[in-house]
């Protein structure tokens, strides 16, 4: 994939783009379905409304290529001091597998390239094997680990970063 435009991108089927407010409720019930602790609906209003937050979303094309409001997919980041920290990378259940993370990935990785950030990074539990392979794929490797993030202080979490530049 090849973005010129930071905003929207025509990919494999999805629509990625910047999230917006009417995105939030499809946003959240994928949060809800992805992760054991999920952010608030409140977070999420928050983040959309806070100058340091970035969304995409990944919605599906209809059959006939027009562009829908069916979101399966979501990525966030913060940015904060010439530094990107991804927050969110979440895929619906019944689309895992059919590269809309890797999508997510990118258009997002391109939107933080186009600020002039120099380096990424994000936590990821320990033993989410697919998602670290993911990263991986993007150029992010582990640089560190913090005990106890995930699942109520049970699960440790890589620190992953990746250079931009």
């Amino acid at each position: 994939m090849n973005y010129l435009n930071p905003e929207a991108h025509i990919a494999d089927g999805y629509v990625y783009a910047r999230a917006r407010a009417e995105h939030i409720g499809q946003i959240h019930e994928i949060e809800c379905l992805s992760f054991s602790e999920p952010w608030t609906l409140e977070s999420f209003k928050k983040e959309l409304t806070d100058g340091l937050a970035r969304y995409f979303v990944a919605k599906k094309l209809a059959a006939d290529g027009a562009e829908t409001e069916f979101i399966v997919g979501y990525c966030g980041y913060w940015s904060i001091a010439g530094e990107a920290h991804i927050t969110n990378v979440a895929v619906h259940p019944g689309y895992r597998g059919r590269g809309v993370g890797a999508g997510l990935i990118h258009a997002m990785l391109c939107d933080i390239r186009v600020l002039g950030h120099s380096a990424a990074t994000l936590e990821v539990r320990e033993d989410n094997h697919t998602a670290i392979r993911l990263y991986g794929r993007f150029g992010f490797t582990a640089a560190g680990k913090r005990k106890n993030y995930y699942d109520r202080g049970t699960k440790d979490a890589l620190v992953m970063w990746a250079r931009l530049d």
